[in-house]
């Protein structure tokens, strides 16, 4: 069993953040990085399934703000690498949640400095910026709910209120690091956000085509692994809000959503046996220490 579980334990790294490189998770020694292991954040950040799923679903979600998808169609190479763009992401997310303090500030540094390049304008003329404050809380907000819902859907659906709480305040920090103000901090201010912003949102050709792009290219490591990442790619889509998969036309119906909620119950625990090398597994060894 262990050549099997190796091989799949790969197939889940070439997705991630781990494939890219360039930190080293287990140094240094003792080290908390800027949450810690007792940290609501390490909790539930520390599920691949979950995370990618949630990611996905942020992903269409984010691209609902037409600043959001114009940074990503005007300074993007989405289009050619869907793969590479899902990897970075995770790196960051990954980084600065397992990683040393240096790394994670380094890491934020580095995302401050390519949002710097990103700007121009709207179709109709508007300009936008990947700098700007509100823009960062929606793309912030849009992400970590996401990736709470999908952590309770997959891995724990009676995590209590107070943690809840605690993941949002404590996620807060990147964000505000990033640059974005008036970050929610509970369930009930980013349901309250996520409401007030629907005025804003807008479903169009662009948003489509984006959309598109990630339900026909699901993210997958090699040929062999391209049924799981349309499964998950379903599964994102799965856990948007109803008004989300209303916009973009995605909205499933009662026995699909059923069948692919139970085919990812199905192979999750297999993933999560066969990950035994993951960023969180790397970083509570260097607590260890």
């Amino acid at each position: 069993m262990e050549p099997l579980r190796r091989h799949i334990e790969t197939q889940v790294h070439g997705l991630t953040g781990l494939a890219l490189g360039g930190i080293d998770f287990e140094h240094p020694p003792g080290d908390p990085g800027l949450f810690g292991p007792g940290s609501a954040c390490w909790r539930v950040h520390g599920d691949f399934t979950s995370m990618l799923i949630g990611g996905i679903s942020a992903l269409l979600l984010q691209m609902l703000h037409p600043s959001a998808l114009a940074g990503v169609w005007d300074h993007s190479n989405f289009r050619q690498d869907m793969l590479g763009r899902l990897r970075r992401t995770g790196q960051f997310i990954s980084g600065t949640t397992y990683a040393s303090t240096a790394d994670a500030y380094r890491l934020i540094a580095r995302v401050r400095g390519i949002h710097d390049r990103v700007n121009g304008a709207l179709p109709d003329g508007t300009p936008y910026s990947a700098n700007d404050p509100d823009l960062l809380t929606w793309v912030h907000v849009a992400e970590v709910s996401s990736f709470l819902r999908a952590h309770m859907r997959y891995r724990d659906p009676a995590l209590p209120k107070a943690e809840q709480d605690r993941y949002f305040r404590e996620v807060a920090l990147i964000a505000r690091q990033l640059g974005a103000t008036a970050v929610p901090e509970s369930c009930e201010e980013v349901e309250h956000y996520l409401q007030a912003m629907h005025p804003a949102l807008r479903c169009d050709a662009r948003t489509r085509e984006v959309a598109n792009i990630l339900l026909t290219n699901p993210p997958s490591p090699s040929v062999a692994a391209r049924p799981f990442g349309v499964l998950f790619i379903r599964a994102g889509v799965d856990l948007l809000p109803a008004w989300a998969a209303g916009m973009l036309g995605l909205s499933m119906n009662k026995l699909s959503s059923q069948a692919v909620q139970k085919s990812v119950h199905g192979i999750a625990p297999v993933l999560r046996w066969a990950v035994r090398n993951g960023s969180a597994q790397r970083a509570r060894r260097r607590m260890e220490v």
